[in-house]
């Protein structure tokens, strides 16, 4: 009776875990590796069964949510073809420079600190923008059109200053935006190098890559950045699943509670002003950012509870990030509906 209370418990943990994240997940582009591995880490789990079973779950919230952000049109399938080329030829260098670091012994002190710093600078980099220009940037929410027009006064100037080099090939991206091929697959490839030498998924480097250095409108960096995980997620996890690493009794139920999430926080692109996207991924990546501070701490100085304590702050900024996205979710629905109500009477 007591390990069928046990098992529940677990149960209902993943599920919740799983709700939250794809919330997450559907809202930003990003959050799965960020936060399951270092969950299933210190619940206990072999390493394997930890990136493995992380990567599946992954998959499986990045496809739900590429739905999602393809039926509101925020999904643009050409840009996220030529950014999956970069940014594989990228992961590889990145790959190839970590074994290196571990050849000389390097490699866990110089890519926790690029971590630490990497998060910090582009969240707050993300934070500031977004309060400077205070939401107007990019416009509100609503449905985005890949093949509609876009305020040029929406596009940030570093964007400007990448479209301006009109090196051939041309390639027509997201709201009719011609940007050099060789732009799109440097940013894709620089990312990619990021993503390998952190050996994260990198939703949190190409989300706003594509909108800060390639000018597409916020919800569709999102969706096109889902679909690239999509891809990189699927390889992953067949790859892990040969091997044995995945293991279904944790993903189903991480799965059955994204289902949601990763559908509520697609939506939510659609309705929620994009300066407050742009606010709350940026405050997103400095809890982050102060949480892997810790646990480098923690490993360096071995004090485990300088681990316990990063981790606790990883999913207490998840939990809260995800709270105010379904609070201004319902409260945008609430000012539509109070709107559509007065213009009624």
């Amino acid at each position: 009776m007591e390990l069928f209370g046990i098992a529940v418990t677990v149960l209902v943990l993943f599920v919740s875990f799983g709700f939250m994240v794809g919330v997450l997940f559907g809202f930003f582009g990003m959050g799965g590796s960020f936060l399951v591995t270092p969950a299933l880490l210190v619940m206990g789990y072999p390493a394997r069964v930890a990136v493995g079973s992380g990567m599946a779950f992954v998959f499986g919230t990045a496809v739900i949510a590429t739905l999602k952000h393809h039926d509101l049109g925020q999904v643009d399938y050409k840009l996220g073809a030529l950014m999956i080329v970069g940014t594989t030829v990228g992961i590889e260098v990145g790959r190839v420079s970590v074994f290196y670091l571990e050849e000389i012994g390097l490699a866990g002190g110089v890519i926790g600190v690029t971590y630490v710093f990497l998060l910090g600078a582009i969240g707050l980099f993300v934070t500031h923008t977004a309060l400077k220009n205070d939401g107007d940037e990019g416009g509100g929410g609503g449905h985005h059109d890949p093949d509609a027009e876009i305020d040029p006064d929406a596009i940030p100037d570093v964007a400007k200053k990448i479209q301006s080099y009109r090196v051939p090939p041309m390639v027509t991206v997201a709201g009719g935006l011609q940007v050099s091929l060789w732009m799109i697959l440097g940013v894709a490839f620089v990312t990619g190098l990021l993503s390998g030498f952190l050996g994260v998924g990198g939703g949190f480097i190409r989300m706003p890559a594509m909108f800060y250095l390639i000018g597409v409108p916020v919800p569709v960096a999102v969706g096109t950045d889902l679909f690239e995980i999509v891809i990189s997620g699927g390889v992953g996890s067949f790859l892990y699943g040969m091997e044995g690493g995945v293991d279904l009794s944790i993903v189903a139920p991480l799965l059955a509670g994204s289902a949601l999430g990763a559908r509520i926080g697609s939506a939510a692109t659609s309705i929620v002003d994009e300066g407050d996207i742009k606010i709350y991924f940026g405050l997103m990546l400095l809890g982050g950012s102060i949480a892997v501070a810790f646990q480098q701490t923690g490993d360096y100085l071995g004090i485990d509870i300088l681990n316990t304590l990063g981790f606790a702050l990883i999913m207490l900024s998840a939990l809260l990030v995800s709270g105010a996205v379904i609070y201004s979710t319902v409260t945008a629905m609430r000012a539509e509906a109070n709107g559509a109500a007065t213009a009624a009477d």
